[in-house]
């Protein structure tokens, strides 16, 4: 696997985009999901763990999954004795964990997997029941969120759409709302946070 995000590694937990965002979304999620200490939480496109920390700090574990060696190398770098994310640099949808856990949570990530259909699939096997998925991701844009679109298969996402996948794989309490607007010179992209059960 090519690892897109070897360059943007270095200098990823200074981007206040990144960090400023990942921690948005860790209160959108906090305030819509009951997390508690007796959870194991996935973290899909973990990255350098900007909301897998935060997460982490609620639940008895957390999980990190990403394609990118880079990214986890910087995550393993800043995991302690009193938190830590056990990390998987792994594509789940060709080669799936083969374990379950009680959520699943993603920022930004979406964006980069080519078969939405394949992937809610995949997470709902893996999702205990009564599991829940909170995935942060971009609104529909016009394709100039980002400067390089090397491994950008969607230009953010259309409510309705998104939700139908989800639904067909078998989620239910199906909520998508708007919890963040990410300010760019040329123009504003909103973000959303989607939310189901299983």
């Amino acid at each position: 696997m090519k690892d897109h995000f070897k360059e943007k590694s270095k200098n990823w937990d200074k981007g206040d985009v990144q960090v400023q965002g990942a921690k948005i979304i860790a209160d959108a999620i906090n305030k819509k999901i009951e997390l508690t200490k007796c959870m194991e939480i996935l973290d899909f496109g973990v990255g350098t763990g900007l909301l897998g920390f935060d997460i982490a700090h609620r639940v008895k574990k957390v999980y990190g999954v990403d394609t990118s060696v880079s990214m986890l190398k910087k995550l393993e770098a800043k995991n302690t004795p009193e938190i830590s994310i056990e990390t998987y640099c792994q594509d789940i949808i060709a080669k799936p964990l083969g374990r379950a856990f009680d959520g699943l949570v993603s920022s930004m990530t979406l964006h980069h997997v080519k078969d939405l259909k394949a992937f809610f699939e995949t997470i709902y096997r893996d999702i205990n029941e009564n599991g829940f998925i909170a995935i942060a991701d971009l609104e529909s844009e016009d394709g100039t969120f980002h400067s390089d679109n090397t491994g950008v298969f969607h230009f953010g996402f259309e409510k309705d759409q998104l939700c139908r996948i989800a639904a067909d794989a078998g989620f239910s309490d199906i909520t998508f709302q708007n919890i963040n607007t990410i300010n760019k010179p040329h123009r504003d992209f909103g973000v959303f946070l989607l939310t189901a059960k299983k």
